[in-house]
């Protein structure tokens, strides 16, 4: 996967503007959560579609401020770990935890 990492608050505007040309995709992992490395790795390993949407990688441990910053900003309530599919400014689909799937967000990625 070519990450993004997104570790600048003002990332947010640009993910915002680019969402109008191609789904954004930020995915907020806490390096000290096992289940967190199991869903990124599950994650990393079934998604491969890296043309089609650009793909944000936010640690939280060291920029919890930009994760509150999302949470308030979309109105999804902050997880971890969590996954965030953004369209023309708009979280489209957004999971957590277990629920992180590839295969099901692959849905959203034909409309």
């Amino acid at each position: 996967m070519n990450w993004k990492v997104l570790e600048h608050i003002d990332q947010i505007d640009e993910i915002k503007q680019a969402s109008h040309q191609k789904l954004q995709l930020i995915f907020k992992h806490s390096t000290r959560c096992i289940i967190s490395k199991m869903a990124l790795k599950n994650f990393e390993s079934d998604f491969l579609l890296n043309d089609v949407i650009d793909a944000y990688y936010l640690d939280l441990i060291a920029y919890r401020n930009i994760s509150n910053e999302i949470a308030d900003d979309f109105g999804i309530s902050h997880q971890s770990p969590q996954i965030l599919l953004i369209k023309n400014r708009v979280v489209v689909y957004n999971e957590s935890h277990e629920g992180i799937d590839a295969n099901v967000l692959k849905g959203y990625l034909k409309f």
